[in-house]
């Protein structure tokens, strides 16, 4: 059974949506193990660029089948305007795209809990993207969540919404969506959906038995996951390997778990970032890698690449290969920057404690740069010998290989090293 998972292993937007539209091509099976629509996977296929918030990125290849397993959430209602983008471009997806009967569904009132909390006082806010994503999964541990099965009865979702109101009425200012007005919308989208429910772990372990090829994607970074990151600047779901067999329904083990950073560092929202950039080298970094969010539009926060967390998540989520993107965006820096570690922190982890957290100062090893542009190359052999040079430093002080590099966003802008994980 030849498992493979792709996963951010920084703050999120790491390239990982391109690395898998790349990678999924010659698998079977494209699984999505958790997030929902804050996720924002930008895609630039044949027919131009596409963002993928909800749907796995195998979509855009009509011989892989996709899963969206239990352990996502979902706005209904923009799950379908992804499909139409999708349908339009001629990719259909009947046969093709399996939900889950377990996920959890995103409602008005997870968005109006969302939106009410990021714009209250600034101690409470994380820098969402007003969502409802947190509420959402907040509302399947308190159990009074919603799920995609509701929809299809209207006994249940009544049951279900009432639930949920009677919980969370008293968190809002007023003006939250009652039962009825959010009964009949979710009934009707409900409807729309049927035909793509599915028991997905029985899919997928029928798909394994028959040694199909599976590839897990994962959304947003190591760096977020609700228990081993920035706690409470996190997102609300397991974002690292270890939270793929809950997030599809399987005790499974994924043989090959490849690692996607940027070159460089960046960070959406609010949270501790030790090698962040506050000044014009920042700002280059953000214009050069267009660095601005996929679901938001937010400027991301930039910064040099911290080799210390690398190396941290690397060893907390079975890191095998590391892709590094955005290789290119590193042209014409006569020096580069390298985060190794942080001044009077000698453990090899990094603090649960986000004060002492936030309050770790960086050090840096400085490596040559590069002048020559190489969004053109394919080739390991033909970078320059210090961009060579940067991806061996990388390699060495984290313990992983580079197995893939990218240097532009288009699909033929990705190429394998010798290092690179076999089939």
């Amino acid at each position: 059974m030849p498992t493979t998972a792709i996963l951010g292993l920084q703050w999120g937007d790491e390239g990982k949506g391109k690395l898998v539209d790349s990678i999924s091509a010659a698998h079977d099976l494209c699984v999505r193990f958790q997030g929902g629509g804050n996720a924002g996977h930008t895609v630039y296929p044949e027919g131009g660029k596409i963002v993928l918030h909800h749907l796995p990125t195998g979509v855009l290849h009509s011989g892989c089948i996709n899963l969206m397993a239990q352990g996502m959430v979902m706005d209904p209602f923009k799950l379908i305007e992804e499909i139409a983008e999708v349908e339009g471009r001629g990719l259909k997806l009947d046969g093709r795209l399996f939900i889950s009967d377990r996920i959890a569904i995103t409602t008005a009132l997870h968005l109006t809990l969302d939106v009410s909390r990021e714009a209250g006082a600034e101690a409470n806010r994380v820098g969402t993207t007003k969502r409802g994503i947190g509420p959402t999964y907040a509302d399947r541990y308190d159990r009074i969540g919603v799920r995609m099965i509701d929809l299809l009865d209207e006994g249940a979702l009544r049951d279900a919404l009432q639930r949920a109101v009677n919980v969370r009425d008293c968190q809002t200012a007023g003006d939250a969506p009652n039962v009825e007005s959010m009964l009949k919308p979710l009934l009707e989208v409900g409807a729309k959906l049927r035909k793509y429910v599915a028991d997905t772990s029985l899919l997928l372990a029928e798909a394994m038995s028959e040694n199909k090829r599976i590839l897990f994607e994962g959304a947003q970074g190591a760096m977020l996951d609700v228990v081993q990151g920035t706690y409470p600047y996190v997102t609300s779901s397991y974002t690292t390997a270890a939270g793929i067999p809950a997030g599809v329904g399987l005790a499974l083990r994924v043989e090959k778990v490849i690692g996607v950073t940027k070159a460089y560092c960046t960070r959406v929202g609010d949270g501790p970032f030790p090698t962040e950039l506050r000044d014009a080298v920042g700002d280059k970094l953000r214009e050069a890698g267009g660095e601005y969010g996929a679901t938001t539009g937010r400027p991301r926060r930039c910064g040099w690449i911290d080799l210390f967390a690398l190396r941290y998540v690397c060893r907390i989520s079975g890191i095998t290969h590391l892709a590094m993107t955005k290789l290119d965006v590193l042209s014409g820096f006569e020096q580069l920057q390298v985060g190794v570690g942080y001044e009077g922190h000698s453990a090899p982890g990094l603090p649960a404690d986000i004060r002492k957290f936030s309050a770790l100062k960086p050090t840096f090893k400085s490596l040559p740069g590069w002048k020559e542009d190489i969004s053109q190359t394919r080739k390991p052999a033909d970078l320059p010998a210090n961009a060579r040079a940067y991806l061996r430093f990388v390699e060495e002080f984290v313990g992983v290989p580079v197995g893939i590099i990218s240097v532009g966003p288009e699909r033929e802008a990705s190429f394998d090293t010798d290092g690179a994980p076999k089939e």
